[in-house]
């Protein structure tokens, strides 16, 4: 793998920017800014405030020119298998090129990729159109439940149809909540799960079935619509509005395909289909921008610098806009499920930390709770700061002074401050060079927030082909679901025999008399 080829090459450079290079210093020079700052579509990402410096950085070009990664980049692009332990390919990006390329008419009805989409935005169109359903109830996990719920709320402004409640949580309360105040005779369940087999999916589905029952609805198919690559299965199990999504579109890239039809439903065909504009024009930028100026490849080559050479274990992600509050949720599947991972392609161990934890909170929330550990803390972590120039409330100071927070933070990070006279030394001191990056939108729209989405896809295929990882299976997800299935069936048996200590002692106490 090219990044341990060159481990010891970059691992000087990465103590060295640590040791000796001062961002306050640095970027007393206005030019570290224009090189710095990267055009994307719909937005201006920031990177002048990393611990890097231009060795550092053509050290690191230099390594994506070598890893393969712009014939992998162009594999993935063209459909063909990246995911080689399913062998797959990974078609999310495919499928919104070819359906904006095919400006959404028949053409991309009859593409097989495109066929699953194209029918649930007509579906949605339809349901929209007959006024009969007043709320959704979608049923999924992961990306199934991660991505609906993010778009959901980030596109709050422009949801006009039927109100949706998103349920992933085997936890009987998430749905017990979710169905309260509903009437069967004006509600549809959206259920999806690619395999069909979920366990958490498929429970909250029978329980959703047995509600639906118990309330006197009749005629259940016609208030579910099921989406999974198993049509059969779910037809089997009596659906008939059964919407197909491509096996090689996983969970965590899902909410482009017919998984997004509980997000149709609320904003409509036409918002829908700007979310897929804007994440083919980050997909066309990531495509074709030199690796100079290309976002999501510096994006993924600084996890790589960070996570790797530094050996930082973490990442915060502060969006300061409430429509992207549930931004760091999502992007922790997004990463740690696709690169939280200590094995290589050919199946021999990464001799480097991968991807680390990625969490945070929405600003200015954020600035009550661990921002005194971002500033002061004995350790610390890179972190982006997402903005927007233009709000979609009326309320300009408001905005002005959330705006003035987020810049403040990051400006603190980098400069940090000595105490002052009549101040407490060490207690009002701030050690500074901390480092951020700063995404900037123009606005949170469906198109931004389609590119937005995109850049985040791409930038964890970037890190996952230096890692030499395969950022699109997740085989760590498998062994609980094994062992929670056994598990089960010995509840049902209260047979504890041949279980750790620790396990027979929790499941014999659950089972006590009260």
């Amino acid at each position: 793998m090219a990044t341990e080829a060159n481990c010891p090459l970059l691992q000087t450079q990465a103590q060295a920017c640590q040791s000796s290079l001062q961002l306050r210093d640095v970027l007393q020079d206005p030019a570290r800014f224009e090189r710095m700052a990267l055009d994307a579509p719909h937005m201006l990402v920031d990177f002048s405030k990393n611990l890097v410096d231009d060795t550092a950085l053509s050290g690191l070009l230099g390594l994506v020119e070598r890893s393969g990664f712009a014939a992998r980049r162009q594999e993935m692009l063209a459909g063909e298998v990246v995911n080689h332990t399913e062998q797959r390919p990974a078609l999310h990006a495919v499928l919104r090129q070819r359906y904006v390329d095919k400006a959404g008419g028949d053409a991309a009805g009859q593409d097989a990729v495109c066929a699953g989409l194209h029918q649930m935005l007509a579906l949605a169109q339809q349901l929209r159109a007959s006024g009969q359903i007043q709320h959704v109830v979608h049923i999924g996990i992961g990306g199934s439940g991660l991505g609906p719920k993010l778009l959901l709320q980030a596109l709050q402004p422009w949801c006009d149809g039927p109100q949706v409640r998103v349920v992933s949580n085997m936890d009987g309360h998430d749905l017990h909540q979710a169905l309260q105040g509903l009437q069967p005779a004006t509600t549809l369940f959206v259920v999806a799960s690619k395999s069909w087999s979920t366990a958490e999916t498929q429970r909250n589905l029978h329980s959703a079935q047995q509600w639906f029952a118990q309330q006197g609805g009749c005629n259940w198919p016609a208030h579910f619509v099921a989406i999974t690559a198993r049509t059969q299965a779910a037809y089997a199990a009596g659906f008939t509005q059964v919407l197909h999504m491509p096996e090689g579109i996983g969970g965590r890239f899902s909410v482009w395909s017919a998984v997004g039809l509980p997000v149709a439903l609320a904003v409509g065909r036409e918002v829908f289909e700007a979310l897929l504009q804007g994440g083919a024009a980050m997909d066309a930028h990531f495509e074709q921008a030199p690796l100079q100026r290309n976002v999501p490849v510096w994006l993924g080559m600084l996890d790589v610098w960070y996570s790797s050479l530094m050996q930082v274990p973490a990442r915060c992600v502060a969006p300061y806009h409430h429509g992207l509050r549930r931004l760091p949720a999502y992007l922790q599947q997004l990463e740690m499920e696709s690169n939280g991972k200590c094995v290589r392609e050919d199946g021999s161990p990464v001799h480097m930390p991968t991807t680390g934890m990625v969490w945070g909170e929405p600003g200015s929330n954020g600035q009550h709770a661990f921002f005194q550990w971002l500033h002061q803390g004995s350790q610390w972590v890179p972190v982006e700061f997402l903005a927007v120039r233009q709000p979609a409330h009326p309320f300009e100071e408001h905005h002005e002074c959330l705006l003035a927070n987020a810049l403040a933070q990051a400006q603190a990070l980098m400069q940090g401050a000595q105490a002052q006279p009549g101040q407490l030394p060490g207690h009002q001191d701030f050690p500074g060079n901390r480092p951020s990056t700063f995404i900037l939108l123009d606005a949170l729209t469906p198109q931004s927030l389609g590119a937005l989405l995109a850049m985040y896809e791409h930038r964890v295929f970037v890190a996952g082909v230096l890692w030499g990882i395969n950022s699109f299976d997740q085989w760590g997800v498998e062994l609980g679901k094994t062992l929670a299935t056994d598990l089960r069936q010995r509840m049902k048996d209260q047979n504890w025999a041949g279980l750790d200590a620790s396990t027979a002692g929790l499941l014999s106490h659950c089972y006590q008399s009260a």
